[in-house]
């Protein structure tokens, strides 16, 4: 573990840092106060520090108070050592943020206590701190396939949306799996499950480091493409498709095809659309995929959106065989493009 030593006296620095190398610990000395805190303010700074109370440019009670005032960085546990041994000095010295006082011509077993509780310490924050994260992400994401689950997905969205009316549309996209039911009666419930996570996988390979998928509910995904027109979201849409529909995924159970159906549409095309009208279009056009043959994407446009309002239907159910699709059916993407030049 990384240490700071911080003592303007050379022969005091040099017999703590052949000490605590004995000890096996890394030593980072400074020769005084001001180097010390430009040593603790960069990045991968040691988190023990034994810091001598008087020092040039910053003295150690100063290091200690600075150190305080950022309370969202890394713990650095402080062992302040000094002559002073004064009842008033030992106050004055854990007031200003240090940890444990050490007076000078201390017993070297002592020292090492002391830094075994400091490490200790640290370890508990560290434990803490990644259970917290923990916490987090699972309140965040979908424990099946990691991805956004249904509520974050859907803030996701709505701050997407207020950045998209500032500067570039944003591209919204509904996926369901066609007769995934019959993936779970045939093959069975965890065979279904590593299909639902290795589709989570071939997502995420395929959209960009900035764009969001989330599971949306079921066999049902959202994925928000940002900067991306009616075209370049159906073109995104299209993408998935075809990395869903090939190779077959591996299960326990030998290979399973799936097919994808998707509904895409863009920002730019509705307007002031807030984000619940554009998930309702979203599924008006992942409902025309799936009634014109399923395994392609669909655009639903405003007037399409309007006539499902005064008329609305039902998605076509699940059918007991797959009907192959024919190849004039399907969407490619277009001739010529390479899939740098789509969005």
């Amino acid at each position: 573990m990384k240490i700071l030593i911080a003592d303007d006296d050379p022969v005091s620095r040099r017999l703590l840092e052949n000490l605590l190398r004995k000890w096996d610990y890394e030593v980072v000395p400074a020769r005084d106060g001001q180097e010390a805190w430009g040593i603790l303010r960069a990045p991968g700074a040691p988190r023990l520090a034994l810091l001598d109370w008087m020092m040039p440019g910053m003295n150690g009670l100063e290091i200690c108070r600075e150190l305080r005032k950022d309370v969202a960085g890394n713990y650095t546990y402080v062992i302040l050592v000094t002559a002073r041994d004064s009842k008033i000095d030992v106050i004055e010295g854990l007031e200003a943020g240090a940890d444990d006082y050490l007076t000078k011509l201390f017993h070297p077993e002592e020292l090492h206590s002391r830094l075994r509780v400091g490490q200790r310490i640290l370890d508990l924050e560290d434990r803490l701190v990644a259970a917290r994260e923990l916490l987090q992400f699972k309140a965040s994401h979908d424990e099946l396939t990691g991805l956004w689950n249904r509520g974050a997905v859907l803030e996701v969205l709505k701050r997407e949306l207020a950045r998209a009316r500032r500067s570039a549309p944003l591209g919204i996209i509904l996926a369901d799996l066609d007769r995934f039911k019959q993936v779970n009666d045939t093959h069975g419930h965890q065979v279904g499950d590593e299909v639902l996570q290795e589709v989570g996988r071939r997502m995420i390979a395929s959209v960009r480091s900035y764009d969001s998928v989330g599971r949306y509910g079921g066999e049902e995904f959202l994925i928000l493409v940002s900067g991306c027109d009616e075209s370049a979201a159906s073109e995104s849409a299209d993408r998935l498709r075809e990395q869903i529909a090939q190779p077959p995924i591996q299960t326990s159970a030998g290979p399973v095809s799936v097919t994808l159906s998707l509904g895409s549409v863009s920002s730019a095309t509705f307007g002031d659309a807030d984000s619940d009208a554009l998930l309702r279009a979203a599924d008006v056009a992942l409902y025309l995929a799936k009634k014109a043959g399923r395994n392609r994407v669909a655009i639903a446009l405003p007037d399409d959106v309007s006539a499902s309002c005064s008329a609305p239907a039902e998605r076509p159910p699940a059918e007991s065989a797959a009907a192959p699709l024919r190849k004039e059916e399907q969407r490619h993407s277009l001739p010529g493009e390479s899939p740098g030049d789509r969005c």
